[in-house]
């Protein structure tokens, strides 16, 4: 049977040990960067927009274009066709478009602008 005094002593020791152990065991951490590239970038030029027939004018509805957006699931353009969205009385739809900033294709939504 082990005496209470020699399990504290046991217990003491390890606790002064353990952290003395780790300190020397550690190997040094090297700081590796990983930087992912910017969205965008090695994306090839978004095609030219396809031809929509413009539908007949809505009361009260703004018609948006369609437009290609990127895909990063299938890694290629896909196209989205043109929709009605309800007209906000006092300002005017920019439609979604690309445009070439630092190298890189970027997509600017479609907004509403006064």
């Amino acid at each position: 049977m082990i005496s209470r005094r020699s399990l504290l002593k046991s217990v003491f020791a390890a606790a002064l040990v353990a952290p003395a152990a780790a300190l020397v065991a550690a190997p040094e951490a090297e700081a590796q960067g990983y930087y992912p590239p910017p969205p965008g970038a090695g994306m090839p030029p978004p095609p030219r927009p396809r031809r929509e027939r413009l539908p007949p004018p809505r009361r009260g509805y703004v018609w948006v274009p369609g437009h290609w957006t990127w895909s990063a699931r299938a890694r290629r353009y896909v196209w989205v066709s043109g929709s009605w969205i309800v007209a906000r009385p006092g300002w005017r739809y920019l439609p979604p478009t690309w445009v070439r900033r630092g190298g890189v294709w970027v997509f600017v939504p479609g907004r509403w602008a006064r």
